[in-house]
C-alpha cells in the first residue's frame, strides 16, 4: 500500500476558507448573487434604489431651517444653492413642532404632559422589560390614575375616588365568587364599579369641594383683588416693551429684506454664509418679541380668570340668597311658572358652582380638552385604548368560550357587532349619540367618549386573536390543569392563558399598531390630531402650499412609534421562545 501514489501518507493541516465564502464577499455571494435570478433582482433593486435616493437626498439636504414663511425660504433655498435647485423647508417644523406635538395645550403647563408621559413609561417598564427591578411595578398601578388627572387636571378628589371604585369591585368579588361561578362574580362587580363611578364619584367631590370652598372664600377673595390691583400695571409694562420692541422687529425686517436681495446677487459661496448668517441674527429680536408676547397672553388670562373669579365671589352671597328665595317660590308654584323658576334655579346653581369648584379646587389647574391635539392627543387615545383592550379582549375571549349561554350570546353579539361596524362611525357615535344613552345629567368629556369607542373597537379584534391563540392550545393542557386540582380562574392564570398569549404576541402587536394609526380618523369628528393641525397650519398665509415637509414630519414620527412597536414584539417572542431550534 505505501508504493500507492493515490493514498496520501500524511494528515495536512487546517487551511483557511475560500475567500469567496467568508467576510463581505461571502456574505454577497450567499444573500445577493446566489444564482442569476438573485443576480438580476439585485442589480434592478440597486437601480431602484439609486433612483429614490437620487431624488430625495437633494431635496433633504438643500433645505432651510431659518425662514420665517414659504416664500422666504424658496428664496434661500434658490439664493444657497442656484435657482434650479429644490430643497424642503424645514423651517415650519422648527417653527411649529411644539404645536404639532402638544396642540393648543397651555405652554406654561407643558410639563404636565411632559411628566404623565414620562411616567407612563417608567409604569410601562417593569412590565414590558422583566429584567428591571421589581420593584419599579408598585408604580404601575397608580399610573393609569395619576395620569389623567396630570394632563387634564382639576380635584385631586376624582382619581382617589376612581381607586376606590376598584377597591369596592375587589370586595364584591371576593364575597360574590364564595357564593356564584367566578366568571359571573367578575362582571357583576364592574357593574358595582360602573355605577359608583357614574352616581357617586362626583356627588362626593362636589361635597368634598364645597366644604373646602367655604373655609377658603375669604382668603381667595382677598388673593384675586390683588392679582385685579398688580395685574394691570405689569400687563402695562410689557405693553409697553412689546411697542418698543416692535419697532426693533420692524426695522429687523426692513434690514432682512435688504439682506434678501444681497443673497440673491451674492455670487460667491463665501459672500453667501455672510449674508445667511446676518439674516440668521436678526432673528432675535422676533423671537423675543414672540416670548413676550406669550407672557402678556399668560398675564391676560391670569387677569380674567381674577376678574371672573372675583366677580363671582361678590355674587355669591346674592346669589346664595335668591337660589333659597327661588326653592321657597318653587314649593307653591305649578305649570308654566314651576318650568320658569326651575330654569331660573339651574342659572343660580350654576353659577354658584363655578365658583365653589374654582375657590374648594385642591390640585391642578383645569385643561379642556378643546386645547388637546397633536401627537400629545394620538398618543393619549392609542395608550389608553392599547392597554385597556388586551384585558377586555381577554375577558370577551374567554366568555365567548363560556358554558353560560347569555354570556356566551352577549360576547358573541358584542364582537360580531363591533367588527361588523366601521371605526369612523363609532366616532360619530361618541362625538354626537353617546350622551343619550348615559343617565341625565352625565355628561363625558369628548376625549373620553373617544377613548371609549376606540377601546371597545379594538377589544373585539383583541378578542378573537386571543381566541386564536386559545385555539391553538392542544387539549391536554385544560386536562393537566384539572389534573392538577385547579380552578378555573388559576387555571387561566398559570396554565392557559400564557400560552395563549405568547401564540397570539404576533396578532396582539398587530391590532396595537392598527389602533395606534387609526388614532388620526379623531380628526373627522373636529378633534386636531397631527394631520388635522398640519391643515390648520397649511391654513396660514405664511405657509400655505406647504405639504411634504408637515407630511414627511407625521409620517416619521408615527413610523418611529409602530417599528418600536413591531421590534418590541420580535424581542418578546424570542425571549419566551420554548422550542429546541
Amino acid at each position: 500500500m505505501s508504493n500507492l501514489s493515490y493514498v496520501r501518507t500524511e494528515m495536512l493541516g487546517e487551511q483557511s476558507p475560500p475567500g469567496t465564502a467568508i467576510g463581505i464577499v461571502g456574505w454577497l455571494r450567499a444573500n445577493l448573487f446566489s444564482n442569476w435570478l438573485n443576480t438580476i433582482l439585485t442589480l434592478v433593486s440597486l437601480v431602484f434604489i439609486y433612483q429614490v435616493f437620487a431624488a430625495i437626498l437633494p431635496w433633504l439636504i438643500h433645505s432651510s431651517w431659518t425662514a420665517n414663511s414659504l416664500q422666504e425660504c424658496r428664496a434661500q433655498v434658490d439664493a444657497a444653492y442656484g435657482m434650479a435647485a429644490e430643497g424642503g423647508c424645514w423651517a415650519v417644523i422648527r417653527e411649529r413642532y411644539l404645536q404639532l406635538v402638544f396642540g393648543f395645550y397651555p405652554s406654561e403647563l407643558y410639563w404636565r404632559p411632559i411628566l404623565a408621559f414620562g411616567l407612563t413609561l417608567v409604569a410601562l417598564a417593569p412590565i414590558l422589560f422583566t429584567a428591571l427591578p421589581r420593584k419599579m411595578l408598585w408604580l404601575s398601578p397608580f399610573a393609569p390614575f395619576v395620569v389623567p388627572w396630570l394632563l387634564w387636571g382639576g380635584t385631586v378628589w376624582v382619581p382617589l375616588l376612581v381607586v376606590a371604585g376598584l377597591g369596592l369591585a375587589y370586595v364584591v368579588t371576593r364575597v360574590l365568587s364564595s357564593h356564584v361561578s367566578g366568571l359571573l362574580a367578575v362582571p357583576v362587580a364592574a357593574l358595582v364599579a360602573i355605577l359608583w363611578w357614574l352616581y357617586a364619584v362626583m356627588p362626593v367631590n362636589d361635597a368634598v369641594t364645597a366644604m373646602i370652598a367655604n373655609q377658603r372664600i375669604p382668603d381667595v377673595s382677598a388673593d384675586m383683588r390683588d392679582k385685579v390691583e398688580i395685574l394691570p400695571g405689569e400687563i402695562a409694562a410689557l405693553d409697553a416693551q412689546i411697542a418698543a420692541l416692535g419697532q426693533t422687529v420692524g426695522r429687523a425686517e426692513a434690514e432682512k429684506d435688504a439682506l434678501v436681495s444681497a443673497l440673491e446677487a451674492a455670487e460667491t459661496e463665501a459672500a453667501r454664509t455672510a449674508v445667511l448668517s446676518a439674516i440668521h441674527e436678526l432673528r432675535g429680536p422676533r423671537d423675543a418679541l414672540a416670548a413676550l408676547e406669550k407672557q402678556r397672553l399668560v398675564r391676560n388670562e391670569e387677569l380674567s380668570r381674577a376678574r371672573t373669579l372675583l366677580a363671582g365671589l361678590e355674587a355669591l352671597p346674592e346669589n346664595r340668597t335668591t337660589r333659597e328665595t327661588l326653592l321657597a317660590q318653587l314649593a307653591n308654584a305649578t305649570g308654566a311658572a314651576r318650568g320658569d323658576l326651575e330654569a331660573r334655579l339651574a342659572t343660580v346653581d350654576n353659577r354658584i358652582a363655578s365658583v365653589v369648584k374654582e375657590v374648594g379646587r385642591v390640585g391642578l389647574i383645569p385643561v379642556e380638552s378643546r386645547r388637546f391635539g397633536g401627537f400629545m392627543l394620538s398618543i393619549t387615545i392609542g395608550l389608553v385604548a392599547i392597554t385597556a383592550s388586551l384585558p377586555i379582549g381577554v375577558m370577551l375571549a374567554l366568555g365567548r368560550q363560556s358554558d353560560l349561554l347569555i354570556l356566551r350570546a352577549i360576547c358573541v353579539g358584542f364582537i360580531e357587532f363591533i367588527r361588523g361596524v366601521p371605526l369612523i362611525t363609532l366616532l360619530f357615535v361618541a362625538s354626537v349619540l353617546l350622551n343619550y344613552f348615559l343617565p341625565p345629567g352625565t355628561s363625558f368629556d369628548i376625549i373620553l367618549r373617544v377613548m371609549i369607542m376606540v377601546t371597545l373597537f379594538a377589544s373585539a379584534y383583541m378578542a378573537e386573536v386571543i381566541r386564536g391563540g386559545l385555539a391553538a392550545l392542544p387539549k391536554g393542557q385544560y386536562e393537566a390543569a384539572d389534573a392538577l386540582g385547579l380552578d378555573y380562574w388559576k387555571a387561566q392564570r398559570l396554565i392557559i392563558m400564557p400560552q395563549a398569549l405568547k401564540i397570539s404576541i404576533p396578532g396582539i402587536v398587530s391590532t396595537f399598531i392598527g389602533v395606534f394609526k387609526d388614532t388620526t380618523l379623531v380628526s373627522i369628528i373636529g378633534l386636531l390630531d397631527p394631520l388635522g393641525l398640519s391643515n390648520a397650519i397649511r391654513a396660514n398665509t405664511a405657509w400655505n402650499g406647504i405639504v411634504w415637509e408637515l407630511y414627511g414630519f407625521i409620517a416619521l414620527m408615527f413610523f418611529v412609534f409602530c417599528f418600536s412597536m413591531s421590534r418590541y414584539s420580535m424581542y418578546l417572542e424570542r425571549k419566551l421562545r420554548t422550542g429546541h431550534r
